[in-house]
């Protein structure tokens, strides 16, 4: 939808805005409002079932039995990677020291006001130092573009209007993301507990439909009669988990070092799109922890059920103490099919607790080795995992034009509300 220009414009006198309508003048912000830093807050003071909200530079961080203000205020974050940030407060809450409070010292409404400050980008002011800040004295400084307080309503209008519209939007696309991941999960739990769909099974030269047998446990249900059950330990020549202290040999070049994050819940792929390198002296301590082609590489604190199998970007990497190298005799266990295993239900229920009799947030290696897998024969665990590594593909696919799709409602969203909020359209009678 295309919205018109005012009829009318004039010098703002303002570098970054240009010109504005002609019905509106440019003022230091200290005229509409009192800028004020919030105050200190210990984290012993935070309470989980407290009364009044804590906000800080990026929203609630917690709740207090005490409260600073009351009313209805723009927050600006003040200190590190959040100056600039913008929140609102609505009813009695407490300011922390990381946020600025705007106090009206004038008649006009919050949101219009918050998203002008979110559209000058108050984060290129801070104070370059070891924790980049905002003065406040500096950004009350700053001259921003005022209309009259009817067409300061109209925009305030314009913005949530417009703001909730896109966010269903976006939260709609969110949601079919949701779905498609829920899709991939379940197509991985079932190939790998029950075989390939007909059709796969028909071109792989498999049995369409096998006779099932009872498992012998209860959230794994029926499985194939010519498939076993195992633990992981039976397959496994060698299992490792990368040693503490890597942090001095972190360089700018060299060996790349697997961390954690480098693990993700959808993928049996190392994601590279962070990479951390090493340069660590030849020892017998880094070539333990080095990676092999077909290593598979399974997280055991933090995100567990995490899982990658390495493949020639990765290979001669190095992993940290957060991950489990294991290393299969590939000629009876194909480690994709083990590693979608693990990044399906069968790894989810026994990293949950059905499996090791209560939940864990850390793993031994014993554990890993103790997991318990689907074992057909040895090609159509291949044939699986190449199913798999050929349908999770195509739904990758689908997830990223849904990412890209939502990034751009993003970029439009600014976009128009920056338009709206700087004079650039004319959106007063857009919403009834």
């Amino acid at each position: 939808m295309k919205f018109p220009a005012y009829s009318s414009y004039k010098p703002s006198g303002v570098e970054w805005l240009g010109e504005i309508p002609a019905g509106w003048v440019s003022k230091r912000l200290s005229y509409l409002a009192l800028l004020k830093s919030g105050e200190n807050i210990t984290s012993d003071e935070l309470e989980d079932g407290g009364v009044y909200p804590v906000f800080g530079g990026n929203g609630i961080r917690g709740y207090s039995s005490r409260f600073t203000h009351s009313g209805n205020y723009v927050l600006i974050g003040r200190q590190g990677a959040l100056c600039g940030n913008i929140n609102y407060a609505d009813g009695r809450f407490w300011a922390s020291e990381h946020a600025i409070v705007a106090s009206p010292l004038c008649k006009f409404p919050t949101s219009w006001l918050g998203e002008l400050l979110r559209a000058m980008n108050l984060n290129q002011y801070s104070v370059s130092a070891a924790q980049p800040g905002l003065a406040v004295q500096m950004i009350c400084g700053l001259k921003i573009p005022v209309p009259p307080l009817p067409d300061q309503v109209a925009i305030a209008a314009f913005v949530e209007s417009q703001a909730g519209k896109i966010g269903h939007l976006m939260g709609r696309q969110q949601e079919l993301i949701e779905r498609l991941k829920e899709k991939r999960t379940a197509l991985i739990s079932r190939a790998v507990t029950r075989g390939l769909p007909p059709a796969a099974s028909r071109s792989a030269g498999l049995p369409e439909r096998p006779a099932l047998k009872r498992s012998g446990l209860d959230w794994l249900g029926d499985i194939p009669t010519h498939w076993g059950l195992a633990e992981l330990r039976r397959f496994t020549r060698f299992i490792t988990s990368g040693s503490r202290g890597w942090a001095e040999y972190y360089s700018d070049e060299g060996s790349i070092f697997v961390r954690i994050g480098n693990l993700t819940r959808h993928s049996i792929v190392v994601d590279l799109s962070d990479v951390q390198y090493v340069d660590p002296p030849l020892s017998a301590e880094g070539q333990r922890t080095r990676i092999r082609l077909g290593d598979m590489l399974v997280s055991i604190t933090a995100y567990l059920g995490s899982v990658a199998v390495a493949s020639e970007p990765v290979l001669g990497a190095y992993i940290n103490q957060h991950i489990a190298l294991v290393r299969v005799d590939q000629t009876r266990l194909d480690p994709r099919f083990a590693a979608y295993s693990i990044l399906g239900d069968v790894g989810r229920v026994q990293l949950t607790g059905l499996g090791y009799g209560g939940t864990k947030i850390q793993l031994s290696l014993d554990d890993v080795k103790s997991l318990r897998l689907c074992v057909p024969p040895l090609r159509e665990q291949e044939a699986i995992a190449l199913y798999l590594d050929e349908e999770t593909a195509k739904l990758d696919r689908l997830v990223a034009k849904v990412e890209k799709a939502i990034e751009r409602l993003q970029e439009y969203r600014t976009a128009l509300i920056t338009a709206a909020v700087t004079g650039k359209i004319d959106v007063r009678g857009a919403v009834a």
